[in-house]
C-alpha cells in the first residue's frame, strides 16, 4: 500500500473545529461476522485501531454467550488491552443487564453502554421486551454503574426507520431519550440501524431533541450505509453542533436482528471527508487504512470502504 493521499483541506467555519469518533469496529463490527475472531486477532485489532490515533474504541460486549458467540471472549480480552486503558484509551464495553455490568465491574471497565430501541418491534426482536420493560432493565443498571464511578452511554436504536413498522415517528424517539437521560445516560447515540434516514430527518429529529430539552453537547449519531447517505446524514448533524460520530473500521457491521441492516459507516470515509473540512480528528489515515485492510486478510474478504480501497487499490 501506498502512502496514503490527503483531501485538500476547505474548512466550513460553521462546522466544528473537532470530532470525537467513537470507534464501533471491534464491537458492532465484529459480532456481525458469521465466524469467530480469535481474542488475540481482536486484541491486536484494537491496538492498531489505538496506534492510528482513536481515543475511544468500543472493545467488547458482556452479552450471553449464546446470544453473540463471536464476542463470549470478553473475560479473556480484556486483559489484553489493559495497557491501552492505563494509557488513556477509552475502552466502553456494552452490557444489556445487572450479570453483564457485574461481569464488566470485575474486569475493571470504566465506560459501558446499554442498548435500546425506539420501537416496540425491535424491542422485542432484540431484547424480548417491550420499550418500557427494556428502560426498566436498563433503570437499575444504569444506576449502578454511576454508582460505581462509571460513564455510561445509550444506544437507541430504529431512530429513523424500522423495518417492521416503517417511519419511527420523532416525538417516540424524543420521548425515548429522554427517558434514557433522566435514568443517567451521560450520552446518548441515535442509531439509524437499517439505513434510512435523510438529511433533512437526522435536522428534524435534532430540532425536536433540542426543543425537547436534550443539548446537543450529550449526542452522538450513528449511521448505517444501506442506502449511501451515511457521509451526507454525518454532515447534516454536524451542522447541529453533534461532535461525536460512530464508525466502524473498514464499514464493518450490521445488526444481527435486522436483515436489512447493512455496514456500518467506514471510519476510513468518514476521516476523509472530516479532514476536507479542516476538521480534526487526530486520527492518522494512512495508519488506519493499513488496519483495516490487515484486518481484511484475517476475514478472508476485501474491506466496502470506499476509501481504504482508493488507498489501497484494493479489488471491491
Amino acid at each position: 500500500m501506498t502512502h496514503a493521499a490527503l483531501p485538500m483541506v476547505v474548512p466550513d467555519p460553521a462546522l466544528p473545529s473537532r470530532v470525537r469518533i467513537h470507534e464501533v469496529g471491534p464491537r458492532d463490527g465484529l459480532q456481525n461476522e458469521k465466524a469467530v475472531v480469535p481474542t488475540e486477532v481482536k486484541a491486536e485489532f484494537i491496538h492498531r485501531l489505538a496506534d492510528a490515533g482513536l481515543t475511544t474504541v468500543e472493545a467488547t460486549s458482556f452479552v450471553r454467550p449464546e446470544w453473540v458467540p463471536q464476542l463470549a471472549d470478553a473475560e479473556q480480552l480484556m486483559p489484553q488491552l489493559a495497557d491501552l486503558k492505563e494509557g488513556g484509551v477509552r475502552l466502553p464495553v456494552l452490557v444489556p443487564n445487572r450479570r453483564g455490568l457485574d461481569r464488566a465491574l470485575a474486569l475493571g471497565a470504566r465506560e459501558i453502554a446499554v442498548f435500546g430501541s425506539a420501537t416496540e418491534s425491535f424491542a422485542k426482536a432484540n431484547l424480548n421486551r417491550t420499550v418500557d420493560e427494556s428502560l426498566a432493565m436498563f433503570e437499575p443498571v444504569v444506576a449502578s454503574a454511576r454508582e460505581a464511578g462509571l460513564a455510561v452511554r445509550g444506544y437507541l436504536s430504529m431512530c429513523f426507520g424500522d423495518p417492521w413498522e416503517g417511519a419511527v415517528p420523532v416525538g417516540q424517539v424524543v420521548r425515548v431519550c429522554r427517558s434514557l437521560l433522566e435514568m443517567g445516560c451521560d450520552e446518548l447515540s441515535l442509531g439509524d440501524t437499517i439505513g434510512v434516514a435523510t438529511p433533512g430527518h437526522v435536522a428534524a429529529l435534532l430540532t425536536a431533541l433540542n426543543e425537547a430539552g436534550v443539548p446537543t453537547g450529550r449526542l452522538a449519531v450513528h449511521f448505517h450505509d444501506t442506502y449511501g447517505q451515511a457521509l451526507a446524514n454525518t454532515l447534516a448533524a454536524l451542522r447541529h453542533g453533534v461532535t461525536t460520530v460512530d464508525a466502524s473500521a473498514g464499514g464493518l457491521g450490521g445488526c444481527p436482528y435486522a436483515k436489512s441492516a447493512t455496514g456500518n459507516l467506514a471510519t476510513e470515509d468518514l476521516v476523509w471527508m472530516l479532514h476536507g473540512l479542516g476538521i480534526s480528528t487526530g486520527v492518522d489515515l494512512g495508519r488506519l487504512t493499513a488496519t483495516s485492510v490487515w484486518m481484511a486478510g484475517r476475514l478472508g474478504r476485501p474491506s466496502p470502504s470506499r476509501t481504504v480501497r482508493a488507498l489501497s487499490h484494493q479489488e471491491p
